[in-house]
């Protein structure tokens, strides 16, 4: 897949806003209330789609040519890039919740020296694991 792909997507007006479907990506649906809404939002759940296609192993279809898409009323074809670097770093700096259990006396300690606990479990999992920042993926040649 290309970094930086290029899909139409069919805008369909509506009285309620804008609805966006991707005709080579059955299953992607998005909305807007505007123009500018609904390309922000197409060009999100492109990335995201694509994104989960490369997680899954998943084939990623060629994008049809716009030319060849035909809209119908109130509809239009837009082409919508994705920019799948800056998504990928995105989706995987996303913070991810946990939740833990430690002995009531050692909380209460934390708790009354204003302790950071995210910071710390953050700082204590780099330590262990020997890493001070996230680790850069090496591409392969």
């Amino acid at each position: 897949m290309k970094e930086f792909p290029i899909y139409p997507a069919i805008f369909t007006y509506e009285p309620e806003g804008i609805s966006v479907t991707f005709p080579d990506l059955p299953g992607l649906l998005t909305c807007g209330e505007d123009d500018a809404d609904a390309l922000r939002m197409a060009k999100d759940g492109l990335e995201l789609h694509l994104f989960g296609l490369e997680q899954e192993g998943a084939p990623i279809p060629a994008p049809t040519p716009a030319k060849e898409i035909t809209a119908g009323a109130e509809q239009v074809v837009v082409l919508v890039e994705a920019n799948m670097p800056l998504a990928r770093r995105e989706i995987r700096n996303v913070a991810v919740k946990k939740t833990l259990t430690i002995p009531q006396w050692l909380n209460e300690m934390a708790e009354k020296e204003h302790v950071n606990f995210s910071q710390v479990l953050q700082s204590a999992l780099k330590d262990v694991l020997g890493v001070s920042n996230k680790p850069k993926r090496r591409r392969s040649a």
